[in-house]
C-alpha cells in the first residue's frame, strides 16, 4: 500500500465519529447510513417509522454500531428530544424530505406547507439544535441533501423544487456563519437516481425519454453517491464548506 492510499484511507476513516442520518427508514437515507457504517462510524438512524428503521439496521448488520430513534423533523419537541438523547453528533446527514406532485396552478396550501416544513424548515432547525454541541467539541460536518431541481427547473414539482433551492442557499449561508466554529456545511444535489420507489416509472416511455436527456444516458445508482457522501462527511473535505456537489450524470450541463 503506497503512502497516498494510506493517507486517503485515514481521511475517510469514520471510526470514533457519530453520524445522524435523517429520513433513514428507506431509500437514500438508508443507503447513506450503510455507507457511513461501513467506514466505522457509529450511526443514529432517525425517521418517523421506527419499525422501518429497525429493518434497515438489521440489513446493515449487527457488527455495526447503530441506534434507531424516532424523529419528526417538522416537530420542535421531537427534534429537541432527539438532540437530548443522542448527542454528541459529529456528522449530520440532513436527508429527510418528501415531494407533492402536481401543476402549480392547483397546488394546495397544505401540500406546500408540509413540503417546506419537512425539506427546509426541519433541516434548518435540526442543524441549529446540533451546532452548539459541535461547536463545543471543535467542529463537525453537516451534509444537506439538495437536488438538481434546486438548481434547475422541472414542471409539476413546484414546492419541492423551491424547497431544494432553499436548501442550496441555506447550505451556503450556514457555511458562512459556522465556519468560524470549525463546522463545515456542504450539500449533495443528486440527479435522477434509480430506487425502488421510482423504478417502475423508468420503464415507461416518459421515463425512457427522460433518461435520454441525461448526457451519460443512464440513471444514477445509489452507489454513485458513495464517494461524494464520504468526501463531505469525512476529514477528506476539511477545507470545503459552502459547496454544492451535483451527482447527476451531467444532467445540469445538458443543452436547453
Amino acid at each position: 500500500m503506497d503512502r497516498e492510499t494510506t493517507v486517503q484511507d485515514t481521511l475517510l476513516d469514520l471510526r470514533g465519529k457519530r453520524a445522524l442520518v435523517t429520513g433513514a427508514s428507506g431509500g437514500l437515507g438508508a443507503h447513506c447510513a450503510q455507507v457511513l457504517a461501513s467506514r466505522g462510524a457509529e450511526v443514529v438512524l432517525a425517521a418517523r417509522r421506527t419499525d422501518a428503521l429497525k429493518a434497515v439496521a438489521e440489513k446493515i448488520g449487527t457488527d455495526a454500531r447503530l441506534q434507531c430513534v424516532a424523529l419528526d423533523v417538522t416537530d420542535g419537541a421531537s427534534r429537541a428530544a432527539l438532540v437530548r438523547d443522542i448527542e454528541p453528533v459529529d456528522i449530520l446527514i440532513n436527508n429527510a424530505g418528501l415531494v407533492r406532485e402536481g401543476a402549480a396552478l392547483g397546488h394546495a396550501e397544505d401540500d406546500w406547507d408540509v413540503v417546506m416544513d419537512t425539506n427546509l424548515k426541519g433541516m434548518f432547525f435540526l442543524a441549529q439544535a446540533l451546532v452548539p454541541g459541535m461547536r463545543e467539541r471543535g467542529g463537525g460536518s453537516i451534509v444537506n441533501i439538495a437536488s438538481i431541481l434546486g438548481l434547475r427547473q422541472a414542471g409539476g414539482v413546484v414546492s419541492y423544487a423551491v424547497s431544494k433551492a432553499g436548501v442550496v442557499q441555506l447550505t451556503k449561508t450556514l457555511a458562512l456563519e459556522w465556519a468560524r466554529y470549525g463546522i463545515r456545511v456542504n450539500a449533495l444535489a443528486p440527479g435522477y437516481i434509480d430506487t425502488d420507489i421510482n423504478r417502475d416509472f423508468w420503464q415507461t416511455d416518459a421515463g425512457k425519454a427522460l433518461i435520454l436527456r441525461i448526457p451519460q444516458r443512464r440513471l444514477g445508482q445509489q452507489e454513485d453517491l458513495d464517494g461524494p457522501l464520504l468526501l463531505l462527511a469525512s476529514d477528506a473535505s476539511r477545507y470545503m464548506t459552502g459547496t454544492v456537489i451535483a451527482v447527476d450524470g451531467g444532467h445540469l450541463v445538458n443543452t436547453l
